[in-house]
């Protein structure tokens, strides 16, 4: 069941950066509006995992720890866009959806990390 609400909470919190991402790409360039979709993406993210997904209770610790933990995907992501865009020739629009695919299961674990602790093994 974790991994549902993961998926379905996961599924509106990408639509949530993706449309960021999407309505930045023309004046910001690729690089700028991935980064800015992807904090937008933490933000609301921690809530989702928080209270949705893994339904615990939040703490300021997890909250600025958070950001850390996904820097690690967000580089990840972004090497995937960049390698998409320059070297494979695909369009900067759909390159990110295959960066969310490739980073999903690391970003399944590293969230269920941090915010269940380590009873998440």
């Amino acid at each position: 069941m974790e991994i549902l609400r993961f998926l379905v909470g996961g599924g509106a919190n990408t639509a949530f950066s993706l449309a960021i991402y999407w309505l930045l790409l023309a004046p910001l360039g690729y690089a700028a509006a991935y980064t800015v979709g992807f904090v937008a993406g933490i933000v609301s993210g921690f809530a989702i995992n928080t209270f949705f997904v893994f339904r615990t209770t939040w703490s300021w610790r997890k909250l600025f720890a958070f950001p850390l933990v996904h820097a690690v995907n967000y580089a990840c992501g972004l090497f995937v866009v960049w390698l998409c865009v320059q070297w494979l020739g695909v369009d900067a629009r759909v390159a990110p959806v295959i960066a969310i695919a490739v980073t999903l299961p690391l970003n399944f674990l590293l969230s269920r990390r941090l915010i269940r602790g380590r009873s998440a093994d």
